[in-house]
């Protein structure tokens, strides 16, 4: 299994946006909890968003919520999280994780993706 956690532009400004996308090779994520996760330098890995593998529904850390949207598009086999008004602070590394049993146990991801850097900065 491989998850491949991508960013097209990984430097934006205050209050911009960016779109990440973690793609599947060689296996279909449909029914399967996607999440994403991100790590600053010197803190400890942060849970933001998962999304249900078998409703759909998704949540979101007190952090991110109302500024990013996570999101499964099942023809590309593709999840994606949608990052709007991005502050210094979301800075960090960022990585997309799976979980096997379609759950969102942010403590029981299977596999991980490459991280894939975000950088906020002015």
């Amino acid at each position: 299994l491989m998850l491949a956690a991508g960013v097209w532009g990984g430097l934006v400004q205050p209050g911009g946006s960016l779109r990440l996308s973690c793609a599947a090779s060689g296996f279909r994520l449909d029914g399967y909890g996607m999440a994403w996760f991100r790590q600053a330098p010197g803190k400890e890995r942060e849970g933001l968003s998962c999304i249900d593998g078998s409703d759909g529904i998704a949540d979101y850390a007190d952090s991110v919520k109302g500024r990013f949207t996570i999101s499964r598009d099942k023809a590309k086999n593709t999840v994606y999280l949608q990052m709007n008004s991005l502050k210094p602070e979301d800075t960090a590394v960022y990585y997309c994780a799976i979980d096997l049993r379609g759950w969102c146990d942010y403590s029981g991801m299977d596999y991980w993706g490459k991280g894939t850097q975000v950088t906020v900065s002015s």
